[in-house]
């Protein structure tokens, strides 16, 4: 019976799909000729709509000569569609690429993030990540570094101007991770990304006491065409939020935050008290 997609498994799947038609050198039309499909049908595949069974995506598949690897990918995508709220297990696939993650990131206009505990991800030095990989329980050691590149390219992300909102809480800022000279070049590093007019650091007080962030920590984005997502991750897993519902509570938490937070210009000159 054919599927349709929420909307993060929908762009992550049409990709991928547009991907593995585009090896083969021939158009839509020439693929649709061949294994007798309506070009209506492979339409909505690429477009991330679903509306095929999983026969029908095996059969393109092969015929693209997908990858094992790719295939399974798209064909575990698809026994999961019809859910707006999902998990990504990734306990079994390390190390992990946070591959829906990119893809939506690559494709917001707008990213939010809360994080109570740590420098955001984007915002981290390797010199920073590297102690966090190392101290953590469950991270294979021998790929670390390939973490750390990967982490890297992700930064690639600002090269397109994303607009970037970083609430930060001021104990991640006195965290010594790496050593008091790593988190010092860290701070600095802090500072220096605020000289793009598209990233801006906002610092949650110690002082506030309670607030709306303790639950833990989240990435939001915005887009032009589609509504917007919520990413949680844990030690071994992301979830996934598209229900409207629950990203309007977490909305809801932004405002909390941007009320108690200390303004951009004051956020700098306590990132600079840190940091001397």
């Amino acid at each position: 019976m054919p599927k349709r997609f929420s909307t993060a498994r929908g762009r992550e799947f049409g990709d991928a799909v547009r991907a593995a038609l585009s090896a083969t050198g021939m158009t839509a039309r020439e693929i649709c000729e061949k294994i007798d499909w309506d070009p209506g049908k492979l339409s909505d595949l690429v477009n991330g709509k679903g509306g095929s069974s999983e026969v029908d995506l095996a059969v393109l598949l092969g015929f693209c000569r997908t990858p094992p690897d790719e295939r399974e990918h798209l064909l575990r995508i698809h026994r999961q569609t019809d859910t707006k709220d999902w998990w990504q297990n990734h306990a079994d696939q390390r190390p992990f690429e946070m591959r829906t993650f990119l893809e939506h990131l690559w494709k917001a206009k707008e990213y939010v993030c809360w994080m109570p505990l740590l420098v955001p991800g984007l915002l981290q030095l390797p010199e920073y990540r590297r102690p966090l990989c190392i101290a953590s329980a469950t991270f294979p050691k021998d790929q670390v570094e390939v973490r750390l590149a990967a982490h890297a390219a992700m930064q690639e992300v600002f090269r397109q101007r994303l607009a970037c909102t970083f609430y930060i809480h001021e104990q991640a800022l006195l965290l010594p991770i790496g050593g008091e000279d790593v988190l010092r070049a860290q701070l600095h590093h802090l500072l220096q990304m605020l000289v793009r007019p598209y990233i801006e650091i906002r610092i949650l007080p110690t002082s506030v006491g309670a607030h709306a962030g303790l639950s833990g920590g989240f990435e939001l984005m915005r887009f032009d065409r589609f509504e917007p997502v919520v990413f949680l991750e844990s030690e071994n897993a992301n979830f996934i939020i598209e229900r409207k519902d629950s990203v309007d509570d977490y909305e809801e938490v932004l405002k909390a935050l941007d009320r108690v937070a200390l303004d951009a210009g004051e956020s700098q000159r306590r990132i600079s008290e840190i940091a001397t």
